[in-house]
């Protein structure tokens, strides 16, 4: 009698057992599981922050910005092309940088004209800033196949900068006749940044 007393209560003491180690390892994984729904969370604040900072950096720049940095662009490309014609050693770069004080010639008379018909009219400031100036020395210092290279890699860049500028004004700028201008103007830059990016192998 007293053994299967003592059987029923190890059994009972082993169901117990079981179920309080159940329970704790249900705690476990709800804690867990919440952790990681916070961690989540966590990271989808962090992603939304990175976003907004992100639109924030590229907001669409008034009339006066989105002149300046047109002209800016348009007197680099031409100032960057004219070192090309002298110091690259391909006829195919040197027939592209032709191309390029052409056809940026024109954009800065389209863009001045359009900012000349905004109310109130803008003046363009192509005053090129630190950045390229530098970007132009060490352009300037280098000869043969070492510039056709670097040349080529920076007008991809270029092109690409550019581009997302006009397409970007083009939708959202807030000068009608600039609006026109960079919406004409983006397709001919995407076709030089077509050009820089066959020429870049």
């Amino acid at each position: 009698m007293y053994r299967h007393i003592l059987i029923a209560s190890t059994a009972a003491l082993a169901l117990s057992l079981a179920a309080c180690g159940k329970k704790a390892e249900q705690t476990a994984d709800t804690v867990a599981n919440g952790a990681m729904e916070t961690a989540d969370a966590a990271g989808a604040m962090a992603s939304n922050a990175m976003v907004d900072a992100k639109q924030a950096l590229s907001a669409t720049p008034s009339g006066p910005e989105f002149v300046n940095k047109a002209a800016k662009s348009d007197a680099y490309e031409i100032a960057a092309a004219k070192l090309a014609v002298t110091n690259a050693s391909s006829q195919a770069v040197k027939d592209f940088a032709a191309e390029m004080i052409t056809a940026h010639t024109a954009s800065t008379a389209k863009i001045k004209a359009a900012a000349a018909t905004a109310s109130p009219a803008i003046t363009p400031d192509p005053t090129l800033t630190s950045d390229q100036n530098d970007d132009l020395a060490e352009l300037g210092r280098k000869k043969g196949a070492e510039f056709d290279e670097a040349y080529i890699d920076d007008q991809v860049d270029a092109h690409q900068d550019a581009l997302a500028l006009m397409r970007d004004y083009a939708e959202h700028g807030d000068t009608a006749s600039l609006k026109t201008a960079a919406g004409e103007i983006a397709p001919v830059v995407q076709k030089h940044l077509d050009h820089a990016k066959s020429l870049d192998k």
